[in-house]
């Protein structure tokens, strides 16, 4: 057991972390999308800081126990859907320091597999419950067995603090997420809150939302269609801004830092407008469609508005970042691989991260089967896989460009950066499953 002392509860902020589901660059109007609009997003933007390095893993498991831990994925990762028990969350931190915290949302970390997979046995029930993960309360789907979960949309079930909730007829899952949200942030008004939602938009399944022509017949509240797509980017981003309206309202707005972020690029199944070229998705894909996504900070008065910052952040720099925002020290006895971006918040210039590095492999798991494991690191300019290829990423898009036959002297040299990288990084600490490769079931493959 380790605890945060807090240095000082003065000008500490209120934080909602925002998480979209499957979101890539691409999705946003702010960052060049033309394929939909999102006017509340683009407002925090222009009013707040919107980075263009911020990068996650390529699936959300793997980004969810990164995000959560402030660890990369070879030093904790178990299976899919799981989040080991014996790990630390920022929920634990902020509570230690004093937070109230809550969560809302999709939780997906304490048991995946169906019964029927093979080597379920293994894995069922063996994550993290939500209530021992630091949070005070809760309201969540997708929060224990895979089977009879219901929706997370159209007439919903959730539990919530302990109770199962539904399914609710005529309701609508996220809308069920901010009024519990929104509840929760202004009856903690006195004290720091810490909310953290997990949205569930825009993932699969593709959904008509309140805001859909076909939502006025309740018999089509679960069709699903790729048509909605669209219609599910623009009530996410109405969502994010009832939530900072609501914040407004309540007088809590410039106590308040919002981040964006999300989990991972957008589903393969989605082309979108972006920059004048068609973009495929690229989740569960290590390439800058997978793993390039947004972040947008916004707190009236931290910072000069209209940034647009390239500082490199990956899903391990969250914890950092709350603990710095928060005035409490991560104990040296827990490493983390994060770097804390809260200097750029208030408008320090130079990001504290020169490169990234990804260990990503989502085995074992159920519908699991076709991937396999990626080791690679990058900067702002190149990308760099443990098999050799390299990369150039340069700009803030989503370039990839393979780089072969003869290297020029600063290409070289980013190469041995980024070679020394994936070298450091599988000499420390490793999970005793990272180092086995492993097919979707959980067996070793020789």
């Amino acid at each position: 057991m380790w605890l945060c002392v807090p240095v000082s509860a003065d000008e500490r902020p209120n934080i909602l972390l925002i998480m979209a589901d499957d979101l890539g660059i691409e999705g946003l109007s702010c960052y060049g999308s033309e394929s939909y609009q999102t006017p509340n997003l683009d407002r925090l933007a222009a009013e707040g800081i919107r980075y263009t390095h911020a990068y996650s893993q390529p699936l959300c498991t793997p980004t969810r126990v990164q995000i959560m831990t402030g660890k990369y994925n070879h030093r904790n990762w178990l299976y899919f859907g799981i989040l080991d028990p014996k790990e630390r969350t920022f929920g634990h931190l902020m509570q230690d320091a004093g937070y109230e915290t809550a969560i809302a949302g999709k939780w997906q970390l304490q048991s995946y597999d169906p019964p029927d997979y093979p080597n379920a046995d293994r894995r069922r029930g063996t994550g993290m419950k939500v209530a021992d993960a630091g949070f005070d309360e809760w309201s969540l789907f997708h929060s224990w067995e895979t089977e009879d979960k219901g929706s997370r949309y159209g007439n919903p079930s959730f539990e919530r603090n302990g109770e199962l909730v539904g399914p609710l007829e005529g309701d609508y899952g996220p809308d069920t997420s901010v009024e519990f949200l929104l509840e929760f942030m202004t009856r903690e008004r006195d004290d720091p809150f810490f909310a953290y939602f997990a949205m569930a938009l825009p993932h699969w399944p593709v959904n008509p939302t309140p805001d859909s022509e076909e939502w006025a017949d309740p018999a089509k509240h679960l069709d699903e269609s790729d048509h909605y797509f669209p219609d599910m980017v623009h009530y996410m981003d109405k969502l994010v801004g009832q939530l900072a309206d609501g914040l407004a309202e309540a007088g809590l707005a410039e106590d308040t830092l919002i981040l964006f972020y999300s989990d991972n690029g957008t589903d393969t199944k989605v082309t979108t407008q972006f920059r004048g070229e068609a973009i495929q998705g690229g989740k569960a894909s290590p390439l800058q469609t997978g793993i390039r996504v947004p972040l947008i900070a916004y707190q009236p008065g931290a910072a000069g508005p209209g940034q647009v910052r390239d500082d490199l952040i990956d899903a391990s720099d969250f914890l950092p970042t709350l603990a710095e925002l928060a005035k409490v020290d991560v104990p040296s006895d827990w490493p983390i691989d994060g770097i804390s971006f809260a200097p750029s918040l208030s408008g320090e210039v130079g990001g504290a991260r020169e490169s990234a590095f990804f260990w990503y492999d989502p085995r074992p798991g159920w519908d699991k089967e076709r991937f396999t494991r990626h080791i690679f690191a990058l900067d702002r300019e190149h990308k760099l896989f443990s098999d050799g290829r390299f990369y150039d990423i340069s700009g803030d898009g989503l370039k990839e460009d393979l780089v072969e036959g003869g290297l020029s002297n600063e290409q070289n040299q980013a190469k041995a950066r980024l070679q020394a990288v994936i070298d450091e990084n599988l000499a420390g600490p490793m999970s005793e499953n990272a180092k086995i490769l492993v097919d979707a079931f959980g067996d070793p493959i020789e």
